[in-house]
C-alpha cells in the first residue's frame, strides 16, 4: 500500500510499504481523511522532534527512520481481529493515536498522555494516518457512529482543546483569553464556548486569522499590534483579568502577555509545542500566584468531543480549508500550509482516493 513517510528533515516521500496484519485485540482502518498537524510541519522543517532519530528506535514500537507520518485521521473498519468486541467491519471510526507502556506510573495513575515512554501513531513506528490502511489496538478506537469522517478527522485536534479547557478549571459563565488564532488556538476557542465559557477573548495580529476568530467562538478579539492586549483584557474584566489564558502561540512575548492577563490566583495553560527554551519571568507567577499549567494532546477526551460534534455544540466543517489526494501532500499540503499558514486552518489528505 501507499504510505508518506518521514526519511529526514525536508524529505517526506511517498513509499509502497506491506500491508498491515491484524493481530489479536486490533483493528484495521482504512484511513479516508488524516489531517496535517503543525506538529508535522515542525517535523518537516525542523524533526526529527517527536519521531525517533536515525539509529535510536522507539522504545514500544522499536521502529526508527523512515517512519509513517499522520495522526488526525479518521475511516472505516475494513478488519477486525480475533477477541474485538464492540467494533464491527462498516463501523466509522476516529483514532486515538498513542503507543503507552501502560507500566509506568503516569500510566498506572490513568494520566496515560504523559507515559514516560510515550510514543505517536503516525510518529513513531509503521502506523500512520498517511497511508491507505492502519491497524491499531482496539483501545484506540472511538466510534464516530453518523459522523463523517471528515469531521472525525478533527476529532484529534478539538480533543486537544477539549483536554487544555478541562484542565484549565475554568468556571461556568467565566472569562477566556486564548493567544493565537491558528489551528489550536481556534479549536480551543470553540472548545470553550462549546463547554459553557461565558466570554472568549481571542488575541491575534494576522487579519486572516482573526476573520476565523469569531466564527470559532470569540466573543473579542484583540490585535496586540494596536492594543495592549493585558490592559484590553483588565479593561473587559472591570480590572480583574481573565480568569484563564491559553498560550497556543509558542512565543516569549505572548506567554508574558498570557501570565498578565489572568487575575491573581488565575490559570495559565500552555498548549503550544515550543520550538525553542522559552524565557519566563517567574516573579510574575510569584506575585499574583499564578498557576502555569502544561497540557499535552488528550486523556479521556476523545468521547466528550464527539458527544460535543454530535450535538451540534461545534461545527468543525469551519476547520476544513482545503482537500487533497496523498500525492500532492508535500507540496499541496505542507507547503501550502507553512507558505500560507495565515490562510488555512486544517488541508485534509486523502490516502486512497484521487482528487482534482
Amino acid at each position: 500500500m501507499k504510505a508518506a513517510r518521514f526519511h529526514g528533515p525536508g524529505d517526506i516521500r511517498i513509499d509502497e510499504v506491506p500491508d498491515p496484519r491484524v493481530g489479536p485485540g486490533q483493528v484495521e482502518v482504512s484511513v479516508d481523511w488524516c489531517g496535517i498537524c503543525g506538529t508535522d510541519l515542525h517535523e518537516y522543517l525542523e524533526g526529527p522532534i517527536f519521531i525517533p532519530p536515525a539509529g535510536s528506535p522507539h522504545a514500544l514500537t522499536g521502529v526508527g527512520l523512515p517512519v509513517v507520518m499522520g495522526h488526525e485521521f479518521a475511516g472505516v473498519v475494513s478488519a477486525v481481529g480475533p477477541g474485538v468486541t464492540g467494533i464491527a467491519e462498516g463501523d466509522r471510526v476516529a483514532v486515538e493515536p498513542y503507543h503507552v507502556c501502560g507500566k509506568c506510573a503516569a500510566c498506572q495513575a490513568g494520566r496515560y498522555n504523559i507515559c514516560r515512554n510515550l510514543g505517536f501513531i503516525g510518529l513513531s513506528g509503521n502506523e500512520g494516518g498517511f497511508a491507505e490502511r492502519c491497524v491499531v489496538d482496539q483501545r484506540w478506537i472511538h466510534q464516530l457512529g453518523d459522523l463523517p469522517t471528515d469531521i472525525g478527522a478533527l476529532v484529534e485536534p478539538l480533543a486537544v482543546g477539549y483536554h487544555a479547557v478541562r484542565l484549565s478549571g475554568i468556571p461556568e459563565g467565566g472569562t477566556a483569553a486564548v493567544y493565537g488564532a491558528g489551528p489550536i488556538g481556534l479549536v480551543t476557542a470553540a472548545a470553550l464556548k462549546a463547554r459553557g465559557a461565558g466570554r472568549v477573548i481571542v488575541v491575534e495580529p494576522a487579519a486572516a486569522r482573526k476573520a476565523k476568530a469569531g466564527p470559532a467562538g470569540a466573543d473579542v478579539i484583540i490585535d496586540p499590534t494596536t492594543d495592549d492586549a493585558t490592559e484590553a483584557i483588565r479593561d473587559l474584566t472591570e480590572g480583574a483579568g481573565a480568569d484563564v489564558a491559553f498560550e497556543c502561540a509558542g512565543i516569549d512575548a505572548v506567554l508574558a502577555s498570557a501570565i498578565s492577563s489572568v487575575r491573581p490566583g488565575g490559570t495559565v495553560v500552555n498548549v503550544a509545542i515550543w520550538g525553542h527554551v522559552p524565557r519566563v519571568t517567574v516573579n510574575d507567577l510569584v506575585m499574583s500566584e499564578i498557576n502555569l499549567v502544561g497540557s499535552l494532546a488528550y486523556c479521556g477526551d476523545h468521547a466528550g468531543t464527539i458527544a460535543l460534534l454530535r450535538e451540534g455544540k461545534v461545527d468543525a466543517s469551519q476547520f476544513i480549508t482545503g482537500r487533497i489526494a496523498l500525492d500532492d501532500l508535500v507540496d499541496g499540503g505542507f507547503r501550502e500550509l507553512i507558505d500560507n499558514k495565515e490562510d488555512n486552518v486544517k488541508i485534509l489528505v486523502s490516502p486512497r482516493e484521487r482528487l482534482a
